[in-house]
């Protein structure tokens, strides 16, 4: 089942507007646009918690994050069999 929905007037740049509407396909420009709100959303809300888990126990560091990084290539690597490009 949907969301209900509701019509709104908002006002953006015309050249932003048109690139929306011309990448927006059968779904329509008010899906596209909805679709990249939800995912504003979600950053914002990802941000909100970074900042939370900073003030607790401190910055991440450029290595840390590296190493996550390692460590997640790796485990999709396994997940494939290690073999192809990634």
């Amino acid at each position: 089942m949907s969301e209900p929905t509701g019509k709104y007037s908002i006002t953006m740049p015309r050249d932003i507007a048109e690139a929306a509407r011309s990448r927006s396909g059968p779904s329509g420009l008010s899906a596209y646009v909805a679709a990249a709100v939800a995912r504003q959303i979600e950053r914002d809300n990802l941000n909100e918690l970074i900042q939370v888990a900073e003030a607790e126990h401190g910055p991440i560091t450029d290595d840390e994050v590296q190493a996550l990084r390692d460590r997640l290539h790796r485990a999709r690597q396994g997940q494939t069999g290690g073999g192809g490009a990634a």
